[in-house]
């Protein structure tokens, strides 16, 4: 059978660009071929700058002869109804065979359809590919209607059989295919005709031309940390811009420079972003030293010279780049050694959204909230304070401005420089983190408290203004937010609840949407606000306390019945509860990745103070390990078979069996056991309980599995003798009482 090779020959094609594409040819040329009829062996797709590359092994040379047969009306049936099969089946009166069946004769048709050559599908599906191919961005270039990223040169398109190849026949927008392709644009430009794949690749690696991606990182990489070795240097990993620099070049050579030791007092950081950014260049540190001091580049031509003037000219437009760094870095310092405050006055004119405020704003909500936070995860709340006030200063920086990526950073640099604490200086970084699932969670306590608020904000932020996550959309990053925040909780160990937090935070959101004011209140009279709202209701004199408090409200509106605060009472504590369920359905994912069951979660989601995550997910570990064994499967059936019948005693009865057993109405042996497993059982858990001691807790509640069990077997619960099934009905109901004190365990499947 033949081998396909397939050439798109153009322009440079964007390096973040090729990767795609290689894989979008691949999918659209297979599918397409499968779905005529072709079937191949394998695939393999490859892209250099200039060329889109696909290989396909033992393709059919014919799609298969294909019979089918489509059972029509009965040959008695309207005349419509045939012509209607007519038409569906494509087929002519004629065509029609009869045949007998039960129910009389009917109408089949018999379609043939014959094989096609592969070169004309092949044709076919490539036109199709080419004229409707996936790009990001993509023009129409000449007088052709033709788009496509680049200027499409030429297309290489052949079948290749033991007896020789035969090209393709396709035109596509003037383009005619055909067997020749070029090698590298310096050095090797003449057109070359090719056989096969082996043939192809061969010629091109003759031609300057490495096919194969990963073979040129491979080379890159080898290469530059062969040069760095021998001189003593490394280089900095960086595997984004090395993927990127592969795509780059068709024939990889690897020069290394120096660095002028003007810039070597710029954080290596600096050094590293601006020579990525701008130049594509990978960074070579010296190891003794921990600087920058060299660099990798990476040419795409092989001079007499060996690379001299490449490296001399791109030295000098380094020089440059580094030169606009080091007034960035040295004019910042100034700055911050001088008075750093001058940066946070500008945020007064960069809004943040246009429903939240400014950044300034942002900065005083959150600066007052990590104060709050600051005892809970072991912080000095003035330390926590001043390092939520400083966090965004470095966003007015120049260097910054010119890098955002280094936001967070610099401000590390300039806070230290500014003669501000390690711990206020580390939380300029640090309050951004964690930014992903892999990313690395602050740990010390200034840190932790001012990035849990910078994540509180938001997310509470968002939920005021009703901007939350919808299906596979959240242009806010929300769910990021809300991972953050759980695993700053959870992997600091710290005992906070949440809702109190939030709650403050949807009040302040509530009231500048109300008033257009954001009250500077702090966490304890917004709790007082919350409560009295809760206790008194939207009038009377408590919300007239509450109005003094607004301090910094330009209007002093009545509180009354229907007034903006009255609508704030009402609508709070639903936007609240939303978004703490938004965090446990985080949480959900979260604990789903260390083995721990959604169900298993809810049940412990539905006890008292669900906003602890710490002690949520202390009491779900727990439970979790309770379940997986069999004792604690055993006793969950007990308990939901009790539960149910309960419940079903309860409905029909139309009373509440909860007024506590009585041992001297036990009959049976197994009864009076099951009373004393209880006593045993509930003076255990209940200490367990007090201390957050899951473990024992679920221990003791598991040693209920065999009574409950052998009162199942040797007890009937609805006996004649309506005190003895009270009795019962009551012992089932603190069977329910005293699993429950553990979790819900209504709530566990299975």
């Amino acid at each position: 059978m033949p081998d396909l090779l397939i050439e798109l020959f153009s322009e440079e094609i964007p390096a973040r660009m090729q990767a795609r594409a290689g894989e979008d040819l691949k999918k659209r040329m297979t599918d397409g071929l499968v779905e005529a009829g072709l079937t191949y062996a394998s695939a393999a797709a490859f892209t250099t700058p200039r060329r889109l590359v696909l290989t396909v092994e033992d393709v059919l040379d014919h799609s298969p002869s294909l019979r089918e047969e489509r059972k029509g009306p009965r040959v008695d049936a309207p005349e419509k109804a045939i012509e209607g099969f007519l038409r569906g089946a494509g087929v002519t009166r004629a065509d029609l065979e009869e045949r007998d069946e039960k129910k009389g004769r009917v109408f089949y048709a018999v379609m043939e359809r014959p094989g096609r050559p592969a070169p004309d599908i092949i044709a076919e599906v490539l036109d199709h590919t080419i004229r409707n191919f996936p790009w990001p961005k993509s023009m129409r270039w000449g007088t052709g209607s033709l788009r496509w990223v680049r200027p499409l040169q030429s297309i290489l398109c052949i079948l290749s059989a033991e007896d020789g190849a035969q090209t393709v026949p396709l035109e596509v927008d003037g383009i005619v295919a055909g067997n020749m392709t070029r090698g590298h644009r310096f050095m090797a430009p003449d057109a070359f005709s090719v056989t096969n794949f082996d043939d192809y690749s061969a010629k091109l690696k003759r031609a300057f031309v490495v096919l194969d991606a990963a073979e040129r990182a491979d080379h890159i990489w080898a290469d530059a940390t062969n040069q760095a070795f021998a001189n003593g240097f490394e280089v900095v990993e960086d595997a984004a811009l090395l993927t990127e620099v592969a795509g780059l070049v068709e024939w990889p050579v690897v020069l290394m420079g120096t660095i002028d030791p003007a810039f070597k007092d710029l954080p290596p950081e600096v050094l590293q972003t601006s020579m990525r950014e701008h130049q594509k260049f990978f960074s070579v540190r010296n190891p003794k030293t921990g600087r920058i001091e060299r660099f990798v580049t990476v040419a795409n031509v092989q001079t007499p010279d060996h690379g001299a003037t490449i490296l001399a000219g791109n030295q000098k437009v380094l020089f440059a780049r580094l030169s606009d760094a080091k007034f960035f870095w040295e004019n910042d310092l100034r700055i911050a050694k001088s008075d750093i405050s001058i940066w946070t006055q500008p945020l007064e004119n960069v809004t943040f959204h246009n429903k939240l405020g400014t950044q300034a704003e942002r900065v005083q909500r959150i600066a007052a909230l990590a104060r709050d936070i600051a005892p809970f995860v072991g912080a000095d709340a003035d330390e926590a304070e001043q390092a939520a006030q400083l966090a965004k200063a470095d966003l007015s920086s120049e260097m910054v401005g010119e890098f955002p990526e280094l936001q967070g950073l610099m401000g590390r640099y300039y806070a230290s420089a500014a003669g501000y604490s390690d711990a206020v200086a580390a939380a300029s970084q640090e309050h951004y983190a964690p930014q992903g699932p892999s990313d690395a969670v602050p740990t010390a306590p200034v840190s932790v408290a001012v990035a849990l608020a910078d994540k509180l904000d938001t997310l509470a932020g968002f939920w005021a203004i009703d901007e939350k996550p919808t299906g596979s959309k959240d242009p806010f990053a929300l769910r990021r937010a809300a991972l953050g925040v759980i695993r700053l909780v959870l992997e600091n160990s710290a005992r906070l609840h949440l809702d109190r937090f939030i709650d403050a935070e949807l009040l302040k959101f509530e009231i500048r949407q109300a008033n257009g004011t954001p009250p500077a209140l702090d966490l304890h009279t917004m709790e007082e606000t919350l409560s009295e709202i809760a206790e008194h209701g939207v009038f009377g004199a408590a919300l007239r306390t509450v109005k003094t408090r607004f301090d910094d409200a330009a209007e002093k509106p009545d509180f009354k019945e229907g007034s903006w605060i009255d609508g704030i009472a009402k609508r709070l504590p639903d936007v609240s509860e939303h978004l703490l369920s938004f965090l446990h359905d985080r949480l959900k994912v979260y604990l789903r990745d260390q083995g721990i069951r959604h169900d298993i979660i809810d049940a412990c989601i539905a006890m008292p103070a669900n906003d602890d995550l710490t002690l949520l997910v202390k009491r779900a570990t727990a439970l979790n390990d309770t379940v997986k064994t069999e004792d604690g499967e055993n006793l969950i059936q007990g308990f939901k078979r009790a539960n149910n019948i309960l419940l079903q005693a309860e409905e029909n009865d139309g009373v509440e069996y909860s007024y506590g057993p009585d041992v001297k109405f036990a009959e049976a042996g197994a009864e009076t056991e099951l009373f004393a497993a209880l006593d045993a059982a509930e003076a255990k858990i209940a200490p367990a309980m007090a201390q957050e001691d899951f473990t024992a807790a679920m221990h003791a509640m598991a040693t209920l599995r065999a009574p409950i069990d052998a009162f199942f077997t040797d007890v009937q619960v609805n006996v004649d003798n309506q005190t003895v099934r009270r009795n019962r009905l009551n012992l089932l109901h603190r069977i329910r009482t005293v699993c429950s004190s553990v979790a819900d365990l209504t709530r566990i499947e299975g």
